[in-house]
């Protein structure tokens, strides 16, 4: 497709916009053109492909490398709460909650191109609410949707990274599944941290706080508004959320 300019001769001048391809390198070295040609196109399917692809990376390093049952296991471990109700249980409904968690976790892997979109949704749902309505933007639900598809594209490289740790040797029995990688950091806390604390520190992640600050910039594109509106739309959002993480591990720790 291609998009109408005028040059600089005032005459009507057709440029080509761009490629899947182009959007996903200019994501990361030229966000804003990206982001601008959203508004020619609302098409996602390239980095939504990618997602998919490295998340089953993902999870066959984590099926090869580590096993779903001590992936479990290591769950309940890490949850103190968890672990202090297994040990009034008796040796089989140990066995009975290890398999129901094993299935729920592989469930939750397998289906994450599901997940992928669903959390899009609300995503760009909460935004385009927020932008429009708050900050008088007028981006469309459908285009804050492909643009945070490609703003997401940084959070592949937190997987990749943790698949080549999987194959690179870990203490399978200290592996996170929630966590599995240093980039944020929570990663370098002790276990005996206040949940609190460590579910604060667990948001301060190098890859989503790259995403979020994309967000914030193709928000502001597509809905055309000042870029301050935009951060502030995402972000404010994120800090809220945390708000809410943070009492809740702290009421409940």
């Amino acid at each position: 497709m291609t998009e109408i300019v005028a040059s600089s001769s005032g005459e009507a001048v057709a440029t080509p916009g761009l490629s899947q391809g182009e959007r996903v390198i200019d994501t990361f070295v030229a966000p804003s053109k990206t982001f601008t040609d959203i508004l020619r196109s609302q098409s996602w399917w390239l980095p939504f492909l990618i997602s998919v692809i490295i998340s089953y990376g993902f999870v066959f390093a984590l099926q090869k490398q580590v096993g779903w049952d001590t992936i479990a296991a290591n769950s309940i471990k890490q949850d103190p709460k968890a672990e202090e109700r297994m040990s009034g249980q008796t040796e089989a409904q140990k066995e009975q909650v290890i398999k129901i968690t094993t299935l729920s976790i592989q469930y939750g892997m397998y289906g994450t191109p599901l997940i992928i979109l669903i959390s899009a949704a609300i995503l760009a749902l909460i935004w385009w609410g927020t932008i429009n309505f708050v900050f008088g933007g007028r981006a469309t639900f459908g285009q804050i949707f492909a643009m945070w598809m490609y703003a997401g594209l940084p959070l592949q490289l937190l997987y990749i990274l943790a698949i080549v740790t999987l194959f690179a040797g870990l203490d399978r029995e200290a592996f996170n599944i929630n966590n599995p990688v240093g980039t944020n950091i929570g990663f370098y806390l002790p276990a005996e941290t206040s949940p609190w604390l460590m579910k604060l520190a667990t948001s301060i992640d190098v890859f989503w706080l790259w995403s979020l600050f994309l967000a914030g910039i193709g928000l502001a594109i597509v809905a055309k508004v000042k870029k301050s509106a935009g951060l502030t739309a995402v972000f404010g959002w994120w800090v809220l959320v945390q708000i809410v993480k943070v009492l809740y591990a702290a009421i409940t720790g």
